[in-house]
């Protein structure tokens, strides 16, 4: 989805643009609908790749054949992730018809993540990979810090820094505080904090766990709302808050979408993400849109928190999630403040809009 709203922003500026990805038949009505609420979409064109086989997903050759006539009309390509079989074989096709590329790593070249499943990577950047990383016209990290990460592996392309951005137009109006708390009696007029994300390791629920157990002993009535997809964590985070002794304040409601989604993030005391590792989280931005103060790990790589006042940016430990929890929920007033100031960054900074634009100029370099 992040590559169909750059590209819906940069549609609006003129530019001709088209996506490519695979078709996923569960999940494409989903898609469609999520699609048609993207600001200018319509100006931009889908081409979805028929629905991967097991041959496909290792080797991708139908994909690289469909992808030829399509990158030959092109004046550039943006790819969008490192690891997939099909973002190496269009880096391929883009350099056989001479046509620059750029690629967004997606925090896929931070140290942790590369050190998960260790020796694929290293036998894919020996056979290939690195050279795809070095021959594109640049790279493209998220923040600052991402940039920094990726210099253990002495990649030589340069790079472009540029956030992610959000559509005030998907979010505006902001649904009416107390919204959300009517539909979930369970949690009624208690203050809670919301964790909404997919439900996987790297997101840091475990911490999050020994956080909110710590916290819960200050302030008797907090509760936990864990809103988002299982990704394989959930079992072992539903285990954790048992032996915790917690599981009568943790409340997960999975996904959650559109306007329920905003009416979660404008409801809730504090926003949470003690994530081991992020390239640039929507969520956490979204969040920020919707006022919501925030608590987020170092590894989020979002230092702008810190410096607009808007949440606090912590170690990745239990008792350091803790007290950043605490420090909100202990002057609601001051959160206010925060939500407000989050609110601010976002609108200034982190738009679609002023992002395409400098996108566009980075593009326009090197065609």
């Amino acid at each position: 989805m992040v590559a169909a709203r750059l590209a819906a922003a940069q549609a609006a500026l003129g530019c001709r643009t088209a996506v490519v990805a695979y078709e996923f038949p569960h999940a494409q009505a989903n898609v469609a609908t999520a699609l048609s609420k993207v600001p200018q979409m319509e100006r931009v064109k889908l081409h979805y790749l028929p629905p991967l086989s097991r041959v496909e997903r290792f080797l991708a050759r139908g994909g690289k054949e469909r992808l030829k006539p399509l990158i030959a009309e092109a004046d550039l390509v943006h790819l969008h992730g490192v690891w997939d079989p099909l973002i190496y074989r269009a880096a391929g096709v883009a350099c056989e018809n001479r046509k620059p590329y750029v690629l967004t790593p997606h925090g896929m070249l931070d140290p942790w993540a590369v050190a998960q499943k260790a020796w694929k990577k290293k036998i894919a950047l020996n056979l290939g990979y690195r050279r795809m990383l070095n021959n594109a016209a640049f790279l493209h990290y998220l923040n600052s810090e991402e940039q920094e990460l990726t210099k253990p592996l002495r990649l030589t392309s340069r790079g472009e820094v540029l956030p992610n951005g959000i559509f005030l137009e998907e979010i505006d109006p902001l649904p009416a505080r107390g919204t959300f708390r009517p539909a979930r009696p369970e949690i009624g007029d208690r203050p809670f904090v919301l964790f909404l994300s997919r439900l996987h390791y790297k997101k840091g629920l475990d911490y999050l766990a020994d956080a909110m157990a710590i916290a819960m002993k200050r302030f008797a009535e907090l509760q936990l709302v864990v809103a988002g997809p299982d990704d394989g964590a959930r079992a072992a985070f539903e285990a954790q808050i048992r032996t915790l002794g917690i599981s009568d304040r943790v409340h997960l409601i999975g996904p959650v979408y559109g306007v329920a989604k905003l009416a979660a993030l404008v409801d809730c005391d504090c926003f949470c993400l003690p994530s081991r590792q992020e390239g640039f989280s929507l969520a956490i931005t979204e969040a920020m849109a919707c006022e919501a103060p925030v608590v987020i790990s170092q590894a989020c790589h979002f230092p702008e928190v810190t410096d607009a006042n808007a949440g606090i940016v912590c170690e990745l430990n239990a008792a350091k999630v803790a007290a950043g929890l605490e420090t909100i929920l202990a002057d609601p007033t001051a959160s206010r403040q925060m939500g407000r100031r989050g609110r601010d960054l976002v609108v200034s900074r982190y738009t679609w809009p002023a992002v395409a634009t400098q996108m566009v100029a980075a593009y326009e370099r090197v065609v």
